[in-house]
């Protein structure tokens, strides 16, 4: 599988998944197939046994902005998405792409595949920086999520995201995604 191709698989996990949900699988147990490591325990998921929603339900107290950000992912990101977001190699561009979606080509990024702000900061809390997941600060979190959304032209580069204006942020397509209609999923 291409890096490419997990990100996305990553990206759909932290739009669907809980830390705790991964626990409770009836699948055979890998490490005894292979004999390899340990299965994961629930204190394992325990930093990550939440889910920041859509809403914004879960966001911890913090802010950052597009500028303390662009130092963040010079130090933490652009080895792997570029400099300005374009992507390199095998790690996909998370800028770009509007109106592409449609198209023989999409392109899914931050600025066009993502429908709410609040799961791009899940996702880079959750998973990012690729190398070292789950490492950053809450303000931290922020600040890339704002300089993303900057790139993207979502949000002007002076505006601060926190707990509160982050779920705000109307996202080019929000209404991009059908509900899901079955009645087991909330």
């Amino acid at each position: 599988m291409s890096r490419r191709n997990i990100f996305f698989a990553l990206a759909a996990l932290a739009l669907t998944a809980t830390a705790a949900d991964l626990t409770k699988h009836s699948e055979p147990k890998e490490t005894e197939r292979y004999g390899l490591g340990r299965n994961a325990t629930a204190s394992d998921f325990t930093k990550h046994d939440y889910l920041v929603g859509p809403k914004g339900n879960g966001l911890p107290k913090g802010h950052g902005t597009a500028k303390e950000g662009r130092a963040i992912y010079a130090q933490s990101c652009a080895a792997c998405h570029g400099l300005r977001g374009e992507g390199s190699n095998d790690y996909p561009p998370p800028c770009g792409g509007q109106g592409s979606l449609k198209s023989d080509n999409p392109l899914p990024t931050v600025g066009s595949y993502w429908p709410y702000a609040t799961t791009v900061w899940d996702y880079i809390n959750r998973a990012m920086p690729y190398q070292n997941p789950g490492t950053l600060k809450p303000d931290e979190v922020y600040a890339l999520t704002a300089y993303l959304l900057t790139l993207n032209g979502i949000v002007p580069e002076n505006s601060e995201l926190n707990e509160r204006t982050l779920p705000a942020v109307k996202m080019p397509n929000r209404e991009g995604f059908v509900p899901d209609p079955r009645p087991d999923v909330k």
